[in-house]
């Protein structure tokens, strides 16, 4: 971590070297790790275990907790609406409704009117019937 001292006011320095004396306290407070490795592996061998029956290969990491998998990023999509007016004002459908397609359709014009022709189709909504089962009772 570099940090550029020449151009941190006072109120920033004084900052960083209370925030850089706490942090060398708790490092000076805390045991050595050698001394905390010797008890787990007494306090183990005192139950009856050794540490490789207890953590084996397993990396730390996965000793501490387990990690959330991260999300998994959504593909690109071609546009599905255009403004006539500018070109490069396009929209997928995905996401939230850009500025100027709410402006517009904000005046009475509907969505479906910026279709992008030949390439795309209405987006769903949620509670449309599109791709949802019917159920027909016969009697």
């Amino acid at each position: 971590m570099n940090i550029d001292i020449e151009k941190l006011s006072l109120s920033e320095l004084t900052s960083l070297l209370t925030a850089a004396e706490r942090r060398r306290q708790l490092i000076a407070s805390r045991r050595p790790i050698a001394l905390v490795r010797r008890k787990v592996i007494a306090l183990a061998a005192q139950h009856g275990y050794t540490i490789e029956e207890l953590y084996g290969d397993r990396p730390v990491t996965e000793i501490a907790g387990k990690k959330r998998a991260p999300r998994r990023k959504t593909g690109k999509v071609a546009a599905k609406y255009r403004d006539p007016d500018n070109k490069r004002n396009t929209w997928s459908g995905r996401g939230r409704m850009p500025v100027w397609l709410a402006q517009k359709t904000k005046y009475g014009r509907s969505v479906t009117d910026f279709l992008i022709p030949g390439l795309a189709k209405p987006t769903a909504r949620k509670n449309s019937p599109i791709g949802q089962r019917t159920l027909i009772k016969q009697g």
